[in-house]
């Protein structure tokens, strides 16, 4: 039996939407060096797969081992919705919209967590948790400024939309897999399938060649560094870490609390494009940004959670 630990869960989370926000960032300059987005998807997802499966490998060989029956279908569904389709949608999404509608678009998946949980799992759901989600998701509108720039865009509202289904199913498909699997070797089998899917899309054979170096944009453009030296802090830092804190996180918190959490993520991303790409960063955005924080705390307490969850 595993024993919940929310104080760690929260940790976690906290650290995963740090470095999801600073390799947005990261990602730009990956991006930057000729790369297309659906390159840098397969890349990415590529890159991170190979990391996990070498961890495997040394330290701990039990994740290797590959599911079987409905285990197999739910870590299938995780690797083609909660990590294939929210990349390729969000990439799609931040290439046609503007990024603060993008984002507001894709962390609507809380409100979907949430729905889901009340009224197909008939779980109980505090009042307060409407409260905090309505927070989190007005504090992230004024955070990306959304009402700058409101060009419609059928295709990239679509997938905007796409990427919040895609984003709240792999919180969804997490939390019932690690309920009773290794998160690792959850995690580790939906890249595989990520891995096997993107490639088929976009082949990580037909990369564009990186040579040379390129440059890290903005207040730091006087600088310069390897594209493959990118692409790595972009596929561990940006990938592996986050992704597994997040589904560890999830043996230990509720995917209602973990996808108001998340949410900082965006927050983060605005304060780094204030202080690398020199986006601007108004007392009204860090209004938002206190809203979205208010709605995590009262998110905490929104929702039982149980001290025990079940053996595997």
């Amino acid at each position: 039996m595993t024993v919940r630990n929310p104080r760690l869960g929260y940790a976690l989370v906290v650290v995963a939407a740090v470095l999801f926000g600073v390799n947005g960032g990261v990602s730009r300059v990956a991006m930057g060096s000729n790369l297309s987005p659906e390159s840098f998807t397969t890349l990415r997802i590529t890159g991170a797969t190979i990391v996990f499966v070498a961890y495997a490998a040394c330290f701990r060989r039990s994740a290797l081992r590959r599911p079987r029956g409905s285990a197999l279908i739910l870590v299938i569904g995780l690797g083609l919705v909660g990590v294939t389709s929210l990349q390729l949608t969000y990439n799609v999404a931040i290439d046609r919209l503007p990024l603060g509608i993008a984002l507001l678009l894709e962390f609507l998946a809380p409100v979907l967590v949430v729905l889901w949980v009340r009224f197909v799992r008939k779980e109980p759901v505090r009042g307060r948790m409407w409260v905090a989600v309505g927070l989190a998701v007005v504090g992230l509108a004024v955070v990306g400024r959304v009402w700058n720039g409101l060009t419609f865009d059928g295709l990239g509202v679509v997938m905007g939309l796409l990427a919040a289904v895609s984003f709240a199913s792999y919180f969804l498909l997490g939390e019932h897999n690690v309920g009773i699997d290794d998160p690792l070797r959850v995690l580790l089998w939906a890249f595989v399938v990520a891995t096997v899917a993107m490639n088929l899309i976009e082949p990580v054979w037909a990369t564009p060649e990186l040579q040379g170096r390129t440059s890290l944009l903005e207040r730091l453009d006087q600088y310069t560094a390897n594209p493959w030296l990118v692409v790595a802090i972009v596929v561990v830092p940006g990938t592996v870490v986050p992704f597994f804190l997040e589904m560890v996180a999830l043996r230990h918190l509720p995917a209602t609390i973990v996808t108001v959490v998340a949410m900082l993520e965006p927050v983060i991303a605005n304060v780094i494009g204030w202080a690398w790409f020199r986006e601007s960063l108004t007392p009204v955005q860090i209004g938002g940004a206190v809203a979205v924080l208010v709605g995590i705390v009262l998110a905490q307490t929104s929702r039982e959670v149980e001290r025990i969850l079940p053996p595997p």
